[in-house]
Formats: structure tokens, sequence, C-alpha cells
């Protein structure tokens, strides 16, 4: 018995690189980025309820970026 795969049917939601790159250049300037994007501080104190795992903290602490 031989096997032919069905053709495959295009859906009218699968669009092109080119149609979704048009559609997000149109959308854009709906999308106004704030003057200042960093967050304001937080005191570690209003932090509540945060619990990591011991193997995650080690992993973030042996890293260059975070910790060490």
């Amino acid at each position: 018995m031989s096997l032919y795969p069905a053709p495959r049917e295009r859906h009218e939601s699968e669009l092109s690189l080119a149609q979704l790159r048009g559609d997000g250049a149109r959308m854009a300037p709906h999308w106004v980025a704030p003057v200042n994007p960093e967050p304001a501080p937080v005191s570690p104190a209003l932090i509540n309820g945060v619990v990591v795992p011991a193997a995650s903290a080690r992993l973030i602490a042996a890293t260059a970026e975070y910790g060490g």
C-alpha cells in the first residue's frame, strides 16, 4: 500500500512573511515606547512571597552577569 500525503490546505490565518511584516509596520505607530522605559527601583523589603528553589538560586549566583 502506498502512502500519499494529503495536499496541505492553505488557511486564511496563514500569512506570508511579507504580509506579517507589513501588518507589523502598520501597527507599530500604535505602540509608542515610553520616554523612560526603566522601571522604578523597588526596595527588597517590599518583595514578599517569592520562593526560589536552592538549585535555581545557585545557578543564578554562579552566572557571571548576576552573581559571580
